[in-house]
């Protein structure tokens, strides 16, 4: 399941869920109790693996697959 952001407009906190994404628009309470909350706009950023960047392949490149685009 993924998490949620939410910003409560009562305290300014800012807090998580793990709910399923047919639940991602429903109402999220505050965990001070507040009702007035809004879904924050979070972004996943996919850099490769755990152990570190992806590697580059060998044997040449560029935009001609290895060859001169001159």
């Amino acid at each position: 399941m993924p998490t949620y952001a939410y910003r409560c407009r009562e305290c300014s906190g800012t807090f998580e869920l793990l709910r399923p994404m047919s639940e991602s628009g429903a109402p999220a309470p505050c965990p001070e109790g507040h009702q007035d909350t809004v879904k924050l706009l979070t972004t996943v950023a996919l850099t490769g693996s755990a152990s570190g960047p992806a590697p580059v392949p060998a044997g040449g490149g560029g935009c001609c697959g290895g060859g001169c685009c001159g």
